[in-house]
């Protein structure tokens, strides 16, 4: 009888359960800190009004720029904006607690947990970007909404495919972080190649300008790099210019950088864990 449940598969219902329950926790744990979230979505929206004047000067000098209407290339400015801290264009997220584990040596005790190393930080970051979609996302795009023209759609199926684009982003922006994070198994601290990686975001994810305005070579560069995934091809979505075919292959593209990030990050982690050198011994 004990053979028996020794061989006996695990149940997968238990293990979905667990992981719901780490992106419940993660979702609570980062709306207890309210006044942070406040005052981070007062911050996006401040720096979304700069950033619209920015970009209505610029589209009153060069109309239709890059493909986008004047109200596009706003309300692109509102919807980056409130995906910011939800995709972690900035990095964090998941990335400060391992980072610290490191530090302690407690990632010993995280490799020893009866669950997958990856999976558990994956659901803990997509509660964590659920929360910031809320409590950072919401805010910046109403006020935008009602300062300014804005082209935001009225099909409930345009809003359900941006809201599958945002999942996808959040998976993607997991994988990149998440090799970032492995890195620490070798360097025992990642803060370099992390700020390396937030320059890179923030210029190829399509948070600063649409990748659609970089020129020549840059432009298609950017349009097959993963962080492009990030941003620009949700924005794109909820403004409608990825449609039928065109949407389709956005999302499959987000997806497929999913798989090999997620891949990648899974070859690194058993690479990195047939010898586990923390700090301390």
């Amino acid at each position: 009888m004990q053979l028996a449940q020794q061989l006996r598969p695990p149940d997968r219902t238990a293990s979905a359960r667990l992981y719901l329950a780490v992106a419940a926790g993660s979702f609570r744990r980062h709306s207890t800190y309210r006044a942070a979230t406040l005052a981070g979505a007062f911050t996006n929206t401040v720096f979304g009004f700069i950033l619209a004047y920015t970009f209505l000067a610029l589209w009153q000098a060069r109309p239709g720029l890059g493909g986008y209407d004047t109200a596009q290339a706003v309300t692109y400015i509102w919807v980056s904006q409130s995906l910011l801290i939800t995709v972690a264009v900035w990095g964090g997220g998941f990335q400060d607690d391992v980072q610290e584990r490191f530090r302690s040596g407690d990632i010993a005790i995280d490799l020893y947990r009866p669950v997958d190393f990856m999976g558990w930080w994956l659901a803990a970051d997509l509660g964590r970007a659920a929360f910031h979609l809320l409590g950072r996302g919401v805010a910046p795009t109403v006020v935008g909404a009602i300062a300014f023209d804005t082209r935001l759609p009225g099909s409930p199926l345009v809003w359900a495919a941006f809201l599958l684009s945002v999942l996808l982003a959040v998976v993607v922006s997991f994988g990149l972080r998440f090799l970032v994070a492995l890195t620490g198994f070798w360097l025992h601290d990642s803060e370099g190649i992390r700020s390396v990686m937030v320059v890179i975001a923030l210029f190829f994810s399509g948070t600063l300008l649409p990748v659609a305005l970089y020129p020549g070579w840059l432009g298609e560069l950017a349009t097959v790099l993963p962080w492009s995934a990030l941003v620009q091809i949700p924005t794109d979505v909820l403004l409608e210019r990825r449609s039928g075919l065109g949407l389709l292959t956005g999302l499959a593209f987000q997806a497929s950088w999913a798989v090999v990030l997620l891949g990648l990050g899974r070859a690194c982690q058993l690479l990195a864990t047939r010898k586990v050198v923390v700090q301390g011994g």
